[in-house]
């Protein structure tokens, strides 16, 4: 359910967020190939050194890379959909919706609240082999929670208009 002409100022928000997103998540597909290479290298050659760093780093970015996906799951409404009722269309459609997103708000609610104490946790703590600051990894739960909560509001507003007879 991409939105792919943002009216509004928050419309053209969430939708250079999402736009965000989808460059993040190359980035990261792009940065992950990296370290991965430099493993497989390493483990079959002796062209160069087994880095330590290298699975570490894998391990980080393949965690932002999921995160993110789920974040761009969420705002094109492809991830967390189950489809009981696939003929569905106005009205009704729109209050399945609703009573969908409602989990997906609560799920979006306890990524962001127990991600913050998570973040918090892991705030003075370091990776063991690369010595990497953990609240990089960590911060990806609550702004994931964050990013759900801000997608599945944009996805309520909608159905909420097509049951007020403006959608």
């Amino acid at each position: 359910m991409a939105h792919h002409q943002p009216r509004g100022a928050f419309r053209r928000a969430t939708f250079l967020y999402s736009r965000f997103l989808d460059v993040l998540v190359v980035l990261t597909v792009v940065i992950l190939i990296i370290p991965v290479t430099l493993q497989i290298f390493a483990r079959f050659t002796e062209l160069i050194p087994r880095y330590i760093w290298t699975e570490e780093a894998a391990r980080f970015l393949l965690v932002w890379m999921i995160m993110i996906g789920a974040m761009i799951g969420v705002r094109e409404g492809s991830h967390f959909i189950v489809d009981l009722f696939p003929s569905a269309t106005g009205k009704f459609k729109a209050a399945l919706d609703l009573v969908a997103n409602v989990f997906m708000l609560i799920f979006g609610a306890v990524f962001l609240w127990y991600g913050i104490e998570f973040t918090e946790f892991a705030w003075f703590r370091i990776s063991e082999l690369a010595e990497l600051p953990l609240w990089t990894i960590h911060i990806a739960w609550p702004i994931a929670g964050f990013s759900w909560l801000l997608f599945t509001g944009e996805h309520m507003w909608d159905s909420i208009q097509v049951l007020r007879g403006r959608g």
